[in-house]
């Protein structure tokens, strides 16, 4: 049957957080969208996963600020809202690491809150394309015409390495969460990201001997920046392994995995050992080795291109499908375009996104402008728009690096937009050719063996100010693509950027840059200081 609708202007498949917080946009702005969602509830996602239940995006309700804005740098849960309308997850728990459930009760406040259209247990089965619109047929037999698709139904499958034998083992996404099955019992776990470090620690106190295992060596966030790597609120099994407690990180290639009778024989070719050849028995073997894209619902007329080992749809850096026009994604399978840097993957990273995706949808397909705001071209005044951004925003506190704000010279002003991908502007004709200072906040590009005995840059020398480890604002002037000069504001303990270290250094700078004068920028405006 034909969903009486008639032809849907954007049509969302998924109802998590991507799909809701695309959903408030177009209902606040009154547009033609529908969600289709195949659970019975938004965020059904989160009713099974992570599995044993304690989220790791951290819900910090204290924060001695009253600013909302500033507060979702630590508020990693909340989908974004606008003047009043608010919806906090802040809400719903007070723990710093809240439980999944209190997920699916917060998404679905928010769905109820801002009566998003939204089609529960609609599972959709098939995407087509004609030349002109989507056909979207779901599990009920119900079919919907489309202009535009967005996928916003995250990585939901299961991605399975080949290895001989792995069919015999147990995924996480199956696993019995219950650890008295692995009572006195010889666990191997394949992977070393957080979902296997999740499962080794609900381990610790039943099973005999826990051991981890993937080719390469473990990645700690505290050290990278990037939170899908292995978070401290999962690491717990690292001093049962450094402090000689039966358990153990492998780093090597798993090249069999044979059940014989209840158990299992594994061999590995260890990576630090001479490529030594060992076969191990455990009494179980859990797959923890991450999650993919399904695009088994779309046919051969709009099968997006895969990537990253076929884990994501490959996208444009606007979020559309590099080979299907009009197919769009949101959430996390937009991490395609920052994989394993941004935040792209998580809540407080991909809701910033979102948002942009609205802008440029509404840009491209409702005849609007982008945001913008319109400035003189006087130094000291885009001077205190940036220290207001960097002292406020959230979008480029939690996207550093792949979000930024561009100051586009036009004619004798500056025109600011907020919040674009820093690849988009490289690439789009209305910023690609121009005149702009690009801001972000970025970390510092040196690497340390040990991240908690940094040396920092003193407050008064903010000549060094390049040289900032920590994150801090970075200011480049860009004509045609081409980097005229740049400009670091020097780290902050508390990242406030409100002293005449900060100011005078970026006004002096801004001075220069207006001015198109480049010769010894950097050197000069720190003369000022």
């Amino acid at each position: 049957m034909l969903i009486p609708e008639g032809m849907i202007d954007y049509l969302i498949i998924g109802a998590g957080p991507a799909g809701l917080q695309l959903g408030y946009y177009l209902e606040k702005h009154g547009k033609n969208y529908v969600i289709l969602e195949s659970g019975d509830v938004a965020g059904s996602f989160f009713k099974t996963h992570p599995r044993h239940g304690k989220l790791i995006s951290i819900n910090k309700v204290y924060t001695g600020y009253s600013d909302k804005e500033i507060n979702l740098r630590w508020d990693w849960n909340s989908l974004l809202t606008e003047d009043d309308d608010e919806c906090s997850f802040t809400s719903f728990s007070k723990r710093y690491f809240p439980a999944a459930e209190n997920m699916v009760d917060y998404l679905g406040a928010y769905a109820e809150k801002f009566s998003l259209n939204i089609k529960y247990n609609s599972a959709v089965t098939s995407v087509e394309r004609s030349e002109s619109e989507f056909l979207i047929k779901t599990a009920s037999e119900n079919i919907y015409r489309a202009r535009r698709v967005i996928v916003a139904t995250g990585v939901s499958k299961p991605w399975i390495p080949n290895i001989d034998g792995i069919e015999s083992a147990t995924n996480y996404c199956d696993m019995d969460t219950n650890p008295d099955i692995y009572k006195n019992k010889k666990v191997l776990i394949l992977g070393k990201g957080n979902s296997a470090f999740e499962t080794g620690d609900s381990l610790v106190e039943t099973a005999a001997v826990i051991h981890l295992c993937s080719p390469n060596s473990l990645k700690m966030a505290w050290s990278t920046h990037y939170v899908g790597h292995l978070r401290a609120v999962n690491n717990n099994l690292l001093d049962t392994y450094q402090l000689k407690s039966q358990n153990a990180i492998l780093d090597a290639d798993v090249e069999s995995i044979k059940k014989n009778g209840e158990q299992f024989s594994v061999t590995f070719k260890y990576r630090h050992a001479e490529d030594e050849v060992e076969t191990l028995t455990y009494d179980h073997v859990i797959v923890c080795t991450g999650f993919r894209f399904d695009s088994s619902i779309f046919n051969e007329s709009c099968k997006p291109t895969l990537c990253a080992r076929n884990k994501f749809p490959a996208q444009n850096p606007n979020w559309e499908s590099v080979n299907v026009p009009g197919l769009y994604f949101a959430g996390t399978i937009t991490q395609y375009l920052d994989y394993k840097k941004f935040m792209s993957g998580f809540i407080h990273g991909f809701r910033y996104n979102v948002r942009t995706l609205f802008n440029l949808l509404m840009c491209k397909y409702e005849e609007k402008e982008l945001p913008q705001v319109k400035l003189p071209v006087i130094a000291e005044v885009l001077a205190a728009d940036i220290i207001d951004r960097v002292n406020q925003a959230s979008s480029l506190w939690q996207q550093p690096g792949f979000l930024c704000d561009a100051y586009v010279r036009s004619g004798e002003g500056i025109v600011c937009y907020k919040d674009l991908p820093v690849d988009y502007i490289k690439t789009e004709p209305l910023f690609a050719k121009r005149e702009m200072y690009v801001l972000t906040l970025e970390f510092g590009q040196q690497k340390f063996d040990n991240p908690f005995a940094v040396a920092r840059i003193a407050r008064d020398n903010a000549k060094q100010a390049e040289d900032s480890n920590f994150l801090h604002p970075v200011i480049r002037h860009m004509n045609a693509n081409a980097l005229l000069s740049e400009h670091h504001i020097i780290e902050d303990l508390s990242a406030e950027w409100k002293e005449p270290e900060h100011i005078v250094p970026l006004v002096a700078y801004l001075h220069k840059a207006v001015n198109n004068n480049i010769s010894n920028v950097k050197t000069e405006a720190l003369e000022a200081v």
